[in-house]
């Protein structure tokens, strides 16, 4: 098992992790922040000590712009 405790994947301290209003209750949400060193990090949202996905602003910028732009709806729903 990996030690996330530490390392590229660790929980980042001291962040302020937001998630969207259209969140349901069920908590099956993600979670995402600023990062100390100015990337982005996404979680999920029921585990918060768990590993956290990092993004260069580039990066984040081209995945959010790809969702505007509708890149992504052909992609089936899971159900």
């Amino acid at each position: 098992m990996e030690d996330i405790t530490s390392g590229p994947n660790a929980p980042e301290p001291g962040a302020r992790w937001i998630k969207s209003s259209l969140s349901f209750a069920n908590g099956d949400c993600v979670e995402v922040a600023r990062l100390a060193d100015g990337r982005i990090g996404v979680r999920h949202s029921k585990d918060a000590a768990g590993p956290v996905l990092r993004f260069t602003p580039a990066e984040w910028a081209a995945f959010t712009g790809g969702i505007a732009s509708g890149e992504f709806t052909h992609l089936p729903l899971a159900g």
